[in-house]
């Protein structure tokens, strides 16, 4: 337990300051500034001696929170991070990217702000980083069995860690150029840098770990070959195909996944050319989706200097606190400002697209939008409130529908339930003998933790089947698979 009255002394939650908006809307950094050591172990000092520590419940890697916490208001951060590292293979993508699932069963949240969790994993990594505390941890031995794994997102790449510690041979496919997934491509610089996937790709191929970027298993290597090389694969290719909104106008030039543009400028940032890059500059840019990826959107958008950005959600403005039919410690829908937010743009709810708006020449100048109704549980465009939102960048930001079948389909049996997820047992495995599923290909769209529980989850069954025993931890248990976020 940290300080026992820690709770009583520091009532007010505090965070790193964020660089000012004029300034960080000049480049692709992250928005926090650097931790303040005595702010931070303030904030750890602040973790209760609750008896029973609900944020457990509410992290689906299990993390030992009150036990980092404690240690780190101790000064201790090496053991610290030990502690962090036991459950969690990638604290520095998720101290940056996760929602905080378990500040929302803070039991301190129930009479006071929640403990800062989030914030205090970001700087134990980061000092360990810092300071060179994360080592490789090569095999001590090598069983002699191979792994495939397909996919480099975070659900991949903890599973391919896990596997090559347990002393299995793992290789880790990418069809893009780089390896990371969509830590790569998808999530914007200046949430998170990526000098932190460098460095934690650097860790795994000196444990072992090989990397094979640009192959796009099912084209160049089939399902099959694949299969009859490994004695295990690992399918952690995420669930990538988005929402489509088939309205009239879908077609016009300048409507896009927002997939499509956040990766073209993933891909500028590292120092690529993309001659047909999709901007925002100069443009008045319509986002459709409040959720992150929207925010990306936002972001990115007001970094391009757009003329003006505007957001629309289909849905009610959530509320600014927690609703009673989502009590503590369940996870709240709350009305939210990310950083994006308060870099400018206008955000709108109750907003129905009913059409793009073309010109002469099939580009988009406009967007029509209702206002939203609620009929027999629908939400419906309400008749006679039409009105047009100018608009030269379209971004469809409206989440995702599974993983892609096309391949996967075609040369293995392995079917997909009604949500395009594809089919698997209690132990992650597919019904083709020795192929696994991970992460949000047979989860569907979730959250960066429950990816890398996933991972560490599938890991240990895939050892389970190759070694008839595993020592390696499984955070998530048979049931808790089914609860989607």
């Amino acid at each position: 337990m940290a300080d026992p009255k820690g709770f009583l002394k520091v009532t007010e939650r505090e965070l790193p300051k964020r660089r000012p908006v004029s300034v960080r809307l000049m480049d692709w950094k992250e928005v926090y500034e650097a931790g303040d050591p005595a702010q931070l172990r303030r904030q750890a000092g602040r973790c209760m001696d609750c008896g029973i520590p609900f944020c457990h419940q509410g992290c689906p890697l299990g993390n030992l929170i009150p036990e980092w916490n404690d240690l780190m208001w101790r000064g201790e951060g090496r053991q610290a991070i030990e502690r962090l590292h036991a459950t969690n293979n990638f604290p520095e993508f998720t101290g940056r990217l996760c929602p905080a699932p378990c500040e929302d069963s803070c039991v301190l949240g129930i009479s006071q702000p929640a403990v800062t969790i989030k914030q205090i994993e970001h700087d134990i990594i980061d000092q360990a980083w810092s300071n060179g505390w994360v080592q490789p941890h090569p095999p001590q031995r090598l069983t002699g069995k191979t792994v495939a794994v397909v996919g480099s997102g975070p659900a991949g790449l903890a599973a391919a860690q896990q596997l090559t510690r347990a002393g299995h041979t793992v290789a880790v496919y990418e069809r893009d150029d780089r390896i990371g997934g969509l830590l790569r491509y998808g999530i914007p610089d200046f949430k998170m840098e990526k000098k932190h996937i460098e460095a934690r790709l650097a860790q795994m191929t000196a444990e072992g770990t090989r990397f094979r970027a640009g192959v796009d298993i099912g084209v160049d290597i089939s399902w099959p070959d694949l299969k009859a090389r490994y004695d295990a694969v690992v399918i952690a290719t995420g669930a990538m195909v988005p929402r489509d909104l088939p309205i009239p106008g879908r077609d016009l030039a300048g409507v896009h996944f927002a997939m499509e543009y956040l990766v073209q400028q993933n891909r500028v940032g590292a120092g690529d050319s993309v001659p047909t890059q999709i901007t925002a500059e100069g443009k008045h840019v319509v986002v459709l989706g409040g959720g992150d990826t929207g925010a990306d959107c936002i972001g990115t958008a007001h970094r391009q200097k757009a003329a003006s950005v505007t957001n629309l959600a289909i849905g009610k403005q959530p509320p600014n606190e927690r609703p009673e039919h989502q009590p503590w410690p369940t996870t709240p829908t709350l009305f939210e400002v990310q950083t994006a937010h308060e870099e400018g743009g206008r955000r709108e709810y109750l907003a129905s697209t009913v059409e793009f708006v073309g010109n002469d020449v099939g580009e988009v100048v406009a967007v029509r939008v209702a206002e939203t109704e609620y009929l027999d549980g629908r939400r419906v465009p309400k008749a006679g409130t039409e009105r047009e939102i100018p608009a030269d960048l379209v971004l469809l930001a409206l989440g995702f529908t599974g993983p892609e079948q096309d391949t996967l389909g075609e040369q293995f049996s392995v079917p997909f339930d009604q949500r395009g997820n594809v089919v698997r047992d209690d132990d992650y495995q597919t019904q083709e003998p020795g192929v696994f599923v991970a992460g949000d290909a047979g989860r569907g769209q979730s959250l960066i933790v429950w990816a890398i529980a996933e991972g560490r989850a599938a890991a240990a069954a895939v050892d389970r089947y190759l070694e008839g025993e595993t020592a390696l931890p499984s955070p998530i248990r048979p049931t808790d698979r089914a609860i989607s976020i």
